[in-house]
């Protein structure tokens, strides 16, 4: 079938409460719970509902219990859902599993598929396959060839024991092949047993090799890339799934801080429906389920409407068998059903992790759909592992570029500003260009001084904005700012009067009266379906679990929500308000400016500008998040800031006066950046990043 290749580089819509840094006061909305408890308790009332609905036979009406979730959820409903999700006694069908006890392989849990997979039928002698507990006991190497028990033993062995997967094993009385991964859990070791074809060619070594080339192939690809476009590295990556996979539909699905999903890069067959540009909320990835990509990294069903096979256990243990890494786990029928509605039989999800800050976060997924039942080798999913590991790296650095380029393009602006700010009236932020507008994203800005405002853009009338000043003196007099994705849930009464073209506002408070605003209309304006605007005429049926339901149920919850304010910007927002309010300061303690001056007068003015400037230059400077130095004609270092300190471990003490070319570069790199530094003496622009010498 002829493909279809989209991406969409609009990042929009998001919709919880963002609250601001240290140095400007929180809504409501951050005194909540922790979102993730907060979304535990939406996902399990989701997941208890569907389960009630197949009991009462009453339809799930999907939408809505999405969007109206229950205020309060049982402590024993949470976990009765985590254990559903993780324990949950129920593995596919495309393959069996055994779980033994260590070091005596003696088995303590098994599918029930085990005997017609391996054949079991004819090896009465070992146990008596009429029982329904016959394999409990039964020392497993005795169900597989001599040498597949001695490659199971050596294994067992290990410390490190998935490092060792795949491991080649074959029945002993079919001798059908077979790919064992092992991992350890609680009470022992789980062995997933998937059938290997006699003729798959991934079953040989070369088989596997081959798979690890294409993968490190498509490595290659992604480091060639320019950098700056994260879009053209996730349609990248989609390109080379499918191609590795065969899958009729790839996608990457980016999660965002409120944990909702954004489709933002896709490849699919031409005749099906495009879900680029598709947000999903954030109950249709549930809290459980993220937490088990990050330990579990590539997720595969092979067929949504196959029924599931039960796990037997010895009686002696006393929880179910923890499935959380197995490769069998069977998805819930929640999850299957969805899979069904959307079309899709077959999926294989791999999960895509960022590592940055000692922390580790799940950025997104990339997420295969076909339409009929599919398997993947265990090689080409690890394989396919391994190019996941690439892409989360790449990711992290394409972020950390744009960071640094935000960054960069903040603090130009907000030297521009300084600079207008000191040499002519405060309005001018406002009236001329650049103004505040150009500091962060947003639809409109006011500034309100002195009993006045100034009006940019989309924004409340004057008079809304002269009550929005008063409601936080009254309310949050105690604080310098404020940031909210919804003025409505941050308690602003005025909010409903506001209607949608005014939803998320932040704030600066700039003196004891005067405030900097900035405006945010409703995310629902910035969404796109498939590549083109929603409409809201469109039918679907909002009970069932579909794409279109999802996105229907996120529209709603958007309504009357701004995307968030990220951290970036309220930090820009902050620093401008440190220089606002020694600018206003200033002015109150001194009056006006005279009217007529003398030159000398206007001589020692311009000095005292001059001075400021640089005064708030230099806050600029070492309160940057990049970093800056700087040197005098004579190459000897003269300025160096917080970041770049960090960067090298060498302190601004140790660092000033010193050489940068002779003493600080690394020797092989010298000549390279006394070029750079010649030319920029020379007052050419340059585009380059000195900190890779040093």
């Amino acid at each position: 079938m002829e493909l279809e290749k989209s991406s969409d580089r609009t990042r929009a819509a998001a919709f919880s409460s963002s609250s601001a840094t240290s140095n400007m006061k929180p809504t409501p909305a951050a005194a909540r719970p922790d979102k993730s408890i907060a979304h535990y308790r939406e996902d399990a009332n989701l997941l208890a509902e569907y389960e009630q609905s197949a009991v009462s036979g009453k339809s799930f009406n999907y939408t809505r219990s999405v969007l109206f979730p229950p205020d309060s959820v049982p402590e024993e409903q949470i976990s009765a859902y985590l254990s559903r999700i993780q324990r949950g006694s129920l593995v596919q069908s495309f393959g069996c599993m055994l779980a033994i006890e260590e070091p005596t392989f003696r088995i303590i849990g098994f599918s029930e598929n085990c005997h017609e997979l391996l054949g079991l039928d004819k090896l009465d002698s070992v146990f008596e396959s009429n029982e329904l507990m016959g394999l409990i006991g039964v020392d497993c190497r005795t169900l597989f060839t001599p040498p597949s028990a001695a490659s199971l033993t050596k294994a067992t062995a290990s410390r490190e024991i998935s490092l060792l997967n795949p491991i080649w094993v074959y029945s002993r009385s079919t001798q059908k092949p077979f790919y064992a991964i092992l991992h350890r859990i609680d009470v022992g070791i789980v062995v997933d047993l998937e059938p290997a074809r006699s003729g798959d060619p991934a079953l040989s070594l070369a088989g596997a090799v081959q798979s690890q080339k294409l993968a490190v192939r498509a490595i290659s690809r992604l480091q060639s890339l320019p950098g700056g476009d994260l879009g053209v590295l996730c349609d990248t990556v989609v390109e080379d799934v499918r191609k590795l996979t065969g899958y009729d539909r790839v996608m990457v699905y980016k999660f965002h801080d409120d944990d909702h999903g954004e489709v933002v890069s896709e490849i699919r067959r031409s005749d099906l429906e495009s879900y680029l540009g598709l947000h999903y909320p954030a109950t249709d990835i549930p809290q459980a389920a993220r937490f088990l990509f990050k330990q579990n990294r590539v997720r595969m069903i092979c067929d949504c409407n196959a029924n599931p096979v039960k796990v037997i256990q010895s009686e002696e243990l006393k929880q179910p068998l923890c499935l959380v890494n197995s490769t069998l786990r069977s998805p819930h029928g929640c999850h299957r059903q969805y899979m069904a509605n959307m079309g899709s039989i077959a999926s294989l999800v791999m999960a895509v992790i960022i590592n940055g800050n000692d922390s580790t976060k799940l950025w997104g997924l990339v997420v295969c759909h076909h339409t009929s039942p599919r398997h993947v080798p265990f090689p080409l999913r690890y394989a396919c592992e391994f190019l996941m590991q690439a892409f989360g790296l790449q990711i992290y650095m394409e972020l950390q570029l744009a960071s640094q380029l935000a960054e960069k393009k903040i603090l130009r602006t907000q030297t521009l500003l300084c600079d207008m700010l000191l040499r002519d009236s405060p309005s001018g932020i406002v009236t001329q260009s650049p103004s505040i507008m150009n500091l962060v994203k947003c639809d409109g800005a006011a500034l309100y001084y002195g009993g006045t405002c100034w009006l940019m853009g989309v924004t409340p009338t004057e008079s809304q904005v002269k009550d929005i000043a008063e409601w936080l003196l009254n309310n949050h007099g105690d604080s310098t700012g404020l940031s909210t994705d919804s003025l409505a849930e941050a308690g602003y009464p005025g909010a409903p009067s506001l209607g949608n073209a005014v939803c998320g506002m932040a704030t600066a408070r700039v003196s004891s009266k005067d405030f900097l605003f900035w405006f945010r209309s409703h995310t629902a304006e910035e969404v796109k379906w498939g590549g083109a605007k929603h409409h809201p005429g469109d039918k679907d049926d909002g009970e069932r679990m579909h794409p279109r339901s999802s996105f229907k149920a996120f529209l709603e919850i958007v309504k009357t929500r701004s995307l968030p304010w990220e951290i970036a910007e309220i930090n820009a927002i902050h620093s401008l308000q440190l220089i606002m309010r020694d600018s206003f300061q200033d002015i109150e303690e001194t009056g006006s400016k005279a009217v007529q001056q003398s030159d000398a007068e206007m001589q020692l003015q311009g000095m005292d500008e001059l001075s400021s400037v640089a005064c708030e230059m230099v806050k600029l400077i070492e309160t940057a998040s990049v970093p800056i130095f700087g040197v005098d004609s004579d190459g000897l270092i003269n300025g160096w800031n917080a970041k770049i300190a960090e960067l090298t471990g060498l302190q601004d003490s140790e660092a000033m006066g010193k050489s940068l070319v002779n003493e600080i570069v690394y020797e092989d790199s010298r000549e390279a950046v006394e070029n750079l530094l010649r030319r920029a003496l020379q007052g050419k622009s340059l585009i380059a990043v000195i900190n890779y010498y040093l």
